[in-house]
């Protein structure tokens, strides 16, 4: 196995897809394996719509066990990440909704509690 540096990037060639990523061969013996997540930015829910067998892509080292000989790749690493888009600012409760809401329906746990006190004095003066 030649000797692949983490964080440095190479060229490779899809040799197999599954549905949890793709193996990229490095070189005539060494591949690694691009894990789904790291196909390219944003969500991925088929890698077949991303990438197919034989394709030549560019692939960062993420990690190399030299133990089992397994290396991480990434293909976004190699990527640019896209410009987030600005949130739109949400549209605001006209003011006639707003009072109709806080006159009926939601009230303080303090303004109810008062109001089932006076409710079960009230039972308990009709029991007597």
């Amino acid at each position: 196995m030649a000797n692949f540096e983490t964080g440095s990037v190479y060229s490779g060639k899809v040799t197999g897809l599954q549905a949890y990523g793709a193996f990229v061969a490095l070189d005539e013996e060494t591949q690694g394996l691009v894990h789904i997540s790291e196909v390219t930015h944003g969500f991925v829910k088929d890698i077949n719509e991303h990438l197919a067998i034989g394709d030549e892509v560019q692939v960062k080292v993420l990690s190399v066990d030299e133990k089992s000989g397994k290396i991480s790749l990434s293909i976004r690493a190699t990527q640019e990440a896209p410009e987030k888009k600005e949130a739109k600012p949400k549209k605001q409760i006209q003011s006639t909704q707003k009072d109709a809401a806080s006159s009926q329906g939601f009230n303080t746990l303090k303004d109810k509690l008062e109001e089932w006190i006076e409710q079960s004095n009230r039972k308990d003066l009709i029991k007597k």
